[in-house]
């Protein structure tokens, strides 16, 4: 039962064969290190460029906070200028006491306006509760819905109402 198989009958592992195949597993490892190296230097590439953007994002937010305290310290220099002329005026006798208010309200207006702040004109005008606060319904002649007395005036800023109009609205004839 105990055949001998001639050697030329099976398969050789040795020889051309046998050293190919073993080039070939050199070379798949070879390859697999090259592939881990690749996959190691991304790695390294993707962490320092997450750290620079962290970076970025904070250097961004703090320059923001920089540009918002020095615009906003430029803006109460120039309102320095109207307590100034407030303590001037004050300090003036009556006959030339309305002359100075009004000039420090035109300087004050002239400063706000400057800085994109400016007055909404309300009164006569429809009713819109996007720029308008309703304190009051009051009978007149106008037209319901109609703006007939501000109490106290709202203000925009480029565009965007910072404090709205605090308003009478007629509710028409009775």
């Amino acid at each position: 039962m105990n055949q001998k198989v001639p050697e030329e009958a099976g398969p050789s592992h040795t020889g051309k064969e046998g050293g190919a195949a073993e080039e070939t597993c050199e070379e798949l490892r070879n390859e697999n290190e090259n592939l881990k190296k690749a996959s190691e230097d991304l790695n390294q590439r993707y962490l320092r460029l997450a750290a620079d953007f962290d970076n970025f994002r904070k250097r961004s937010a703090r320059q923001a906070d920089e540009v918002r305290q020095f615009a906003l310290e430029k803006f109460a220099v120039e309102l320095l200028e109207v307590a100034d002329n407030f303590e001037r005026a004050l300090k003036a006798d009556d006959a030339s006491l309305r002359e100075g208010l009004e000039s420090i309200q035109k300087e004050f207006s002239g400063i706000l306006e400057k800085h994109g702040v400016r007055p909404i004109e309300c009164v006569n005008q429809e009713f819109n509760p996007e720029e308008h606060e309703a304190v009051a319904c009051i009978p007149s002649d106008h037209p319901e819905g109609t703006v007939v007395e501000e109490f106290i005036r709202g203000y925009c800023m480029h565009d965007t109402v910072i404090r709205h109009a605090k308003v009478a609205v007629s509710k028409g004839k009775e």
